[in-house]
């Protein structure tokens, strides 16, 4: 069996991936907040772990991997959004006009992401279907000496668990006091103390608690939701093994974006251990870098935000979104640049028209081995890239394939290939045969010829650059000429010639 290598942000060293049971691997990622859509920086962590989600499928059976993303559906910002629908005369109650936004926001980000060639999880909880889990969880904690209840508030007793809290980002609690944004609060023992519960107003969306009418906290839903879907549940139908039953409420993998490393998922540790009074939640963390576009950190002032939506609509196919992505170590900042998207689309255009009625065959090795060295997609793309060049088109096929590239679902190829037969240029007849390929490849040849008597290759350099502007890609070897439009092809840059 193939052996999978992480980079472990709790250890901060590349491990040797040992699941507690091989026959339920277990992994959860923090999803998003559903609000509005989801920006070009929310996608990434989705593609990320989509590709570890293949990989471990892959390695140890679809039928022995559950994944599990969760929904925030209770969230200021959520309300926010409601609240201005609302002063906007929108009929209904706020709490009615909440619900509304967030399974129209779900709609959208599940349809986006799907764009990308991300396969859905096991399991999408949202955060409102598991508000009783969170109530027992705070309850648990309070018991325990953990939490308190001041002015209609639960806190987590941060020095409770001193001696850990920190361990994953590094820091000690002195250290995050001075230099985070506390919420300064009169009923706080330490201003390091988080919310698990507080109070709602009798129009915003609450529940019934020990503690009044209110809402959960943000870092105990995903703490009540992971240890519910992977531990309780699997444990309720006897889904666990004996080896599993050793290690209780403890999952394979945590991961999600590295913003999210302090203070979320250093909070889900803490009040995860106590509740369940053990050391470890998540045997291996793993956090991707952000996204730049153009260089540049990505913000509405600077004119570069953008929603995958927008992208898409822009006639960006998702498979050269993911494809951009995968260029790019997970670990690593990636630049989302249009020279980038440019490549490949192109690349994607021509691997496409390759593998078409091709079938797959064995995944490369070297794929393999890269994917499975703390996923490096980089390092798997150049391999592609090779297959390629060598013409093993099934190897190429089967090898994209377990990177979500060149399948089925995503054939935005195939789409443009059929629109293309009805595209009229100004003058009325179709763009590819206006393009004449045949008496292009034999005036290349022709000068080509010449260049190589005279040893002057201006003319030559001239059409070759002319093809290239109109998006044709030019392949010329010792056996000829082939001409080959791209998905960007546009003939009438070539009427003059």
């Amino acid at each position: 069996m193939t052996t999978i290598k992480l980079h472990n942000t709790r250890t901060r060293t590349k491990e040797d991936f040992v699941p507690i049971d091989p026959m339920n691997v277990r992994m959860y990622v923090c999803g998003p907040t559903v609000y509005d859509r989801a920006h070009l920086g929310n996608a990434r962590p989705v593609v990320v772990f989509d590709v570890l989600y293949r990989l471990l499928r892959y390695v140890y059976g679809a039928d022995h991997v559950t994944y599990v993303r969760n929904f925030t559906d209770v969230d200021d910002k959520i309300n926010a959004t409601a609240l201005a629908r609302k002063q906007a005369g929108v009929e209904g109650s706020l709490e009615q006009l909440v619900q509304e936004r967030s399974d129209e926001t779900i709609g959208w980000y599940l349809h986006d992401m799907g764009a990308l060639g991300a396969m859905e999880p096991d399991a999408m909880p949202r955060a409102t279907q598991y508000i009783a889990q969170m109530v027992a969880m705070i309850e648990d904690l309070i018991a325990k000496g953990h939490a308190y209840a001041a002015e209609g508030h639960v806190l987590f007793a941060v020095d409770s668990w001193k001696e850990h809290y920190g361990a994953l980002s590094g820091r000690s609690v002195d250290d995050m006091i001075a230099g985070a944004r506390v919420e300064v609060a009169p009923y706080k023992k330490n201003p390091m103390d988080f919310v698990l519960w507080k109070p709602s107003t009798d129009e915003l969306p609450g529940w019934d608690s020990p503690w009044g009418r209110g809402r959960p906290g943000w870092h105990i839903e995903c703490s009540a939701m992971a240890d519910d879907l992977l531990w309780k549940q699997p444990l309720a139908v006897g889904a666990l093994s004996e080896h599993a039953l050793q290690h209780p409420h403890v999952i394979d993998i945590h991961g999600g974006g590295n913003d999210l490393m302090f203070p979320h998922h250093e909070n889900e540790i803490a009040q995860s251990c106590c509740a369940n009074e053990q050391d470890v939640f998540a045997n291996y963390w793993l956090h991707n870098e952000m996204l730049q576009v153009e260089g540049k950190k990505m913000s509405k002032s600077l004119g570069n935000f953008f929603t995958v939506r927008d992208l898409l609509e822009q006639g960006v196919p998702g498979e050269v979104i993911r494809f951009v992505f995968l260029q790019t170590h997970y670990r690593k900042p990636m630049d989302w640049t249009a020279e980038k998207v440019k490549i490949a689309k192109d690349t994607l255009w021509n691997w496409r028209r390759m593998t078409k009625d091709v079938v797959s065959g064995e995944v490369n090795q070297e794929v393999l081995n890269a994917l499975a060295d703390d996923l490096n997609t980089s390092k798997a793309v150049a391999v592609l890239h090779r297959l390629a060049k060598d013409g093993d088109v099934g190897s190429l096929k089967a090898s994209a394939e377990l990177m979500g590239l060149l399948t089925s679902e995503l054939n935005w190829v195939h789409d443009l290939e059929a629109q293309s037969i009805n595209l009229r240029s100004t003058v009325g007849q179709p763009i590819l045969q206006q393009f004449e390929k045949i008496k292009w490849e034999e005036l290349l040849l022709n000068e080509r010829a010449k260049a190589m008597t005279t040893k002057d290759f201006k003319e030559l350099d001239r059409l070759k650059s002319m093809l290239v502007a109109a998006g044709v890609e030019v392949r010329m070897s010792k056996n000829g000429v082939d001409l080959v439009p791209g998905p960007d092809f546009d003939s009438r840059k070539l009427e003059s010639v």
